[in-house]
């Protein structure tokens, strides 16, 4: 074909052009910021609607940056990142600790741990051992026992609790001090029941019990307040150390509740009650660096301290996002299921005329509650039984009346465990969370038909579906010390109900699966007002993950409680790693650990 010379420079012009675009253009397209972190080839549930699956993503100053697929997040890397090849590992918004007490967790891992003794013999062979090795004087403190779960009785015994005879006999001249599991009980010895003042003629104290014999002596049990005595005693020991032991014991104890905590995927935890001391102490450890998210309640000594420094102890994000102060709790209405002492509106059915406790005067709630409302704290009560539920959403209804604006303050009733039918929607018409622990229904099972009857445990015992489909809002947590803070068992509970003798426990009641992570992880957000911040994975919120070895949405039922956590991120920093994490491979089970061997 001839080419018209006129035509020349627009062929000219356009090769010109074609040879412009085909080069590249600089700032254009912009180049991606290099992520601090890359999470790639996983399998990643982010709880956000909009992208609810992920394959890879990439972190940049403690937040999101992007998620998408590993050739999208590949443009993220540069060469300072962090690059962590999962092999198909599963990837979660980071699990909190709805509902536990730190420094009891860490004291509790330096003391005897009775809970792991099969019967009373062998919780006295424990002491015995320890007595060998302290001084004496010192004070032998160990959590943990049930009696329900011992494999026998111990003889002789009052409501199935033990005589001193044998332990008083193996630690005459060390005070003993043994708390229940639930935490609304313990076991003293003739020591430490001396040093507490309590003896034969000693009065049960208004909302405890001193259990006592035929004759009317003091057995060593003490329900609920009537432990205060004890504990107080063991306060004064305390105090009397030197200081610098005293501090490197608190500090060991933070430390020790920490690792755990983070070892197990907790990357945020809420801690139900400590004293202005304590939490004045904790701020400034806050400000040396945490590894994970803290939100502590204000622990309740007495009203007018409350009255007069609530408002000025309110904290908010210090310590970047690692330490906050906006809530009152754990404030105990009523006792505990297994000791005879949650309240209830009908007697216990294996304890006819037993209806149990009121621990602190509902008048006394009722005074912390509008101080709350009026400093504008969210409010946390214990309930357990049907009754102190009912009288704590009564209470907080009038309140609620009096201060319109503590309607948004996301007020809770910790544990709920046993509702009445009628009560069951009012969680949802009020915006009362349900802050409950799925792992108690496993553990509580094989007593909860024998102390309530059939019926009413099937319409109200741990009714976390029901509840769900009402529309509240479900939390999930471990109560850490009473069990074990690994969210692993709690989740298995929640989904299966499995009470651990290869029965399930009412299982319609139980969670889906995606209930189960919610409750973990947004649920658990959205009642520390983070859920803007936390509890999915989104573009600009903060980086907490936990990486587990088996994909909790759709492993088989047998295989949870083999799940382990290879990886905890808080903040996009990796905060733990288990060992041998980077070789683990896809499929790869573990065997159950010890400490769900009760629901294994």
């Amino acid at each position: 074909m001839r080419i018209r010379r006129s035509w020349l420079p627009v062929l000219l012009l356009a090769s010109m052009a074609a040879s412009a675009a085909d080069a590249p253009i600089r700032g254009f397209p912009p180049a991606l910021p290099a992520a601090d972190l890359v999470l790639r080839d996983a399998s990643i549930a982010t709880l956000d609607p909009l992208q609810p699956h992920a394959q890879a993503l990439a972190v940049k100053d403690g937040r999101i940056a992007a998620l998408g697929s590993d050739e999208a997040i590949a443009h993220y890397i540069g060469p300072h990142t962090e690059v962590l090849d999962l092999h198909g590992a599963f990837v979660t918004p980071g699990f909190i600790e709805g509902h536990g007490h730190l420094m009891d967790t860490g004291d509790s891992l330096m003391q005897l741990n009775v809970g792991m003794a099969p019967n009373w013999d062998a919780i006295v062979a424990m002491v015995k051992s320890a007595v060998a090795k302290a001084k004496p004087g010192e004070w032998i403190v160990g959590q943990g026992w049930q009696q329900s779960k011992w494999n026998k009785v111990p003889q002789p015994n009052v409501d199935g609790l033990p005589l001193p005879a044998s332990l008083d006999a193996v630690s005459p001249d060390n005070p003993v001090l043994l708390a229940h599991t639930s935490g609304h009980a313990i076991y003293a010895n003739a020591a430490a029941l001396k040093l507490a003042g309590i003896g034969r003629d000693t009065p049960d104290p208004v909302g405890g019990t001193i259990v006592r014999d035929a004759s009317g002596n003091a057995i060593g049990a003490l329900r609920d307040t009537a432990g205060d005595a004890v504990y107080a005693a063991y306060s004064r020991y305390l105090a009397s150390l030197p200081p610098q032991e005293l501090a490197a014991r608190k500090e060991q104890s933070l430390k020790l509740a920490m690792q755990n905590e983070v070892s197990k995927g907790i990357t945020g935890f809420v801690d139900m009650g400590e004293d202005f001391k304590t939490i004045a102490w904790m701020k400034q450890q806050a400000a040396k660096g945490f590894p994970l998210r803290l939100y502590v309640n204000v622990g309740v000594l007495d009203v007018a301290s409350l009255d007069k420094n609530l408002a000025k102890y309110r904290t908010i994000g210090y310590a970047d996002d690692h330490f906050t102060v906006r809530g009152v709790g754990e404030d105990v209405s009523d006792g505990a299921l297994g000791t005879h002492s949650a309240w209830f509106l009908k007697p216990y059915d294996d304890a006819p005329g037993v209806t149990g406790k009121n621990v602190t005067p509902m008048a006394t709630l009722a005074q912390i509650a509008r101080i709350a409302a009026r400093d504008g704290f969210q409010v946390s009560i214990h309930a357990i039984g049907d009754r102190a539920n009912r009288e704590v959403l009564d209470m907080y209804q009038r309140i609620f009346d009096e201060y319109p604006a503590a309607h948004n303050l996301r007020w809770r009733i910790e544990h709920a465990q046993h509702l009445a039918p009628s009560d069951i929607p009012r969680f949802a018409q009020m915006g009362v969370i349900a802050s409950m622990q799925s792992i108690h229904a496993c553990s509580d099972a094989p007593y909860v038909v024998p102390h309530l009857g059939e019926q009413r445990a099937k319409e109200g015992a741990y009714v976390w579906h029901t509840l769900i489909d009402s529309g509240a809002m479900v939390l999930d947590g471990s109560d850490t010390p009473v069990e074990d803070t690994n969210p692993i068992a709690g989740f298995y509970c929640a989904v299966t109900r499995d009470n651990g003798r290869g029965q399930r426990f009412f299982p319609a009641q139980a969670k889906t699966r995606m209930e189960a992570l919610r409750s973990y992880t947004w649920n658990n957000a959205y009642a520390l007002f983070e859920d803007h911040q936390l509890g999915s994975l989104s573009p600009g919120k903060r980086a907490d993950m936990v990486v587990f070895s088996g994909n909790l949405l759709t492993i088989p039922d047998d295989q949870i409680l083999r799940t382990r956590v290879l990886y905890t991120i808080v903040g996009g920093k990796l905060v733990y790693q288990r060992p041998g994490a980077a070789a683990w491979k896809k499929g790869e089970l573990f065997k159950p650990m010890p400490e769900f061997d009760h629901v294994n």
